[in-house]
């Protein structure tokens, strides 16, 4: 896939005129990852854009108690790392390859001159900052006030909602995820959410084969975030 192609599919970017998103993708680079392979460190230093064009990397913070918290999951055409490219801070958590990946890299310096000279850009670039501040309200919300079944629903319906379809109140979805990741993205132990899960499937809610999920009845499961 073309740069400039897959940049047209991507919030930050719709904004901009063809002739600046072919001009902007002439200074994207490509970089492959394999699985397990870690991207960046959280302190490292933050220079780069990172677009996926095939895999799914996911982003945690590090915990001294060795109980990461995974703060999202990206996969095709999402893009991540916008924050320390426009400030030049170090990056806020860890990023790591879930399977080998395939990316687009745009460096601080490229993007920041491409920046200076189109306003259409920068309006683009504060909606999509905007919505990444209020996911992470909403994960802290989660945490505060919903159970471990609540959380556990909700992040169902959102994986199912980011990378899956949805047709007649069933949805579908692939991921390289393992129940200890899931238990870090809603805040809990592998063993509370193995236990979720298994009265999940029990009730007929959720089949879960290799890398496949599929949820039966997807208004039954959003009448358990509460």
């Amino acid at each position: 896939m073309k740069p400039g192609t897959l940049l047209s599919d991507i919030p930050l970017f719709q904004a901009l005129s063809t002739e600046d998103k072919e001009r902007l993708s002439q200074s994207i680079r490509r970089q492959t990852l394999q699985k397990g392979e870690v991207l960046f460190h959280k302190g490292s230093e933050g220079t780069k854009l990172f677009v996926i064009i095939r895999g799914k990397i996911k982003v945690q913070l590090p915990s001294p108690l060795k109980e990461e918290i995974v703060l999202a999951v990206f996969s095709d055409g999402d893009f991540f790392g916008e924050m320390a490219l426009l400030d030049g801070m170090p990056r806020s958590a860890d990023a790591v390859a879930l399977e080998d990946s395939e990316l687009f890299v745009l460096s601080r310096s490229d993007f920041v001159a491409f920046l200076q000279n189109n306003p259409a850009a920068i309006q683009a670039i504060l909606r999509s900052l905007s919505l990444r501040l209020r996911k992470t309200d909403d994960l802290l919300q989660d945490t505060c006030f919903l159970n471990v079944s609540g959380r556990l629903a909700k992040k169902l319906v959102q994986l199912a909602e980011d990378h899956g379809k949805e047709e007649n109140n069933q949805a579908s979805f692939e991921l390289a995820i393992t129940q200890a990741d899931l238990a870090k993205m809603v805040g809990s132990s592998r063993e509370s959410v193995n236990k979720e899960l298994r009265m999940l499937r029990e009730k007929g809610l959720l089949t879960i084969e290799g890398r496949s999920f599929i949820i039966h009845n997807m208004q039954r499961l959003k009448r358990r975030i509460k």
